[in-house]
């Protein structure tokens, strides 16, 4: 088992596809919310370590539309504690993976209380005990497993697992090149730990490799108890990704 320390800030990023749009082609107002309302949750459960309930938010104005294709990244960050409820603001920025435009497309802050229980300590621990994010340069990427996403066994059905680690893959070579990328090969795939229902996912992806059209990419999936703070390798990976053309041809990878 591999413990390592986690980030402060969560962060899910995600594409947007056609099933998370509107009729006018832009993520639809309640795949944003529930995003963030997600994201809110893991920055709370993160600090506090027990279970959370979202009390309410305040008023969430959509700035910006995020259209189809781009990536959208959700940032939540816990900004007041209190005895037993918390504060997280949380952004939601597009961006357009070619050209790396990014606007702010909503800003909202969510109150989440935790719940009493055996497995809730409060008062909740101060805001100075938030953990540093790594800044290691690596893409990193948090979410959390539904019972949709598992097999029989309650545990991350291992295709889930695989789509999460080639996306991860994908934002991370696109961003370093800023061209339409494309999968080569999946070069390796290691599985080590299973990842149980109720658990955090983390990605993180590097690029450790860059050839003449395409970019190696390095992704490890760590799994991460919301309650006790266990870390964990999950599995780890390696793609080949290419860089092509309007004509889906092979061309020169050029990082701005």
């Amino acid at each position: 088992m591999t413990v390592t320390k986690a980030a402060g800030s969560v962060r899910l990023i995600d594409m947007i596809f056609p099933g998370d749009t509107n009729h006018h082609g832009t993520l639809f107002g309640g795949v944003a919310l529930a995003h963030m309302d997600k994201v809110a949750f893991l920055a709370a459960s993160r600090h506090g370590r027990a279970p959370f309930v979202t009390a309410s938010s305040e008023r969430i104005d959509f700035a910006a539309p995020a259209r189809l294709g781009e990536l959208i990244e959700a940032t939540g960050t816990v900004v007041r504690v209190g005895t037993s409820s918390l504060d997280v603001e949380i952004d939601l920025v597009a961006e357009a993976l070619v050209s790396g435009e990014r606007r702010l497309c909503t800003r909202g802050r969510f109150t989440l209380v935790a719940v009493k229980g055996p497995d809730t300590r409060l008062p909740l621990p101060p805001l100075d005990a938030a953990l540093a994010d790594p800044g290691d340069g690596a893409l990193r990427m948090m979410d959390m497993v539904f019972p949709p996403q598992t097999n029989h066994y309650g545990t991350l059905f291992g295709g889930d697992a695989l789509r999460m680690l080639g996306k991860a893959a994908f934002i991370a070579a696109t961003r370093h090149a800023r061209a339409v990328m494309v999968m080569a090969a999946s070069d390796r795939v290691d599985f080590t730990s299973p990842i149980h229902e109720g658990e955090m996912t983390e990605l993180a992806a590097r690029v450790k490799m860059t050839g003449r059209s395409s970019v190696l990419v390095q992704v490890d999936l760590l799994a991460e108890n919301l309650l006790t703070g266990e870390r964990r390798q999950a599995a780890t990976a390696a793609f080949t990704m290419v860089a092509v053309d309007e004509h889906g041809r092979p061309k020169p990878v050029t990082p701005p």
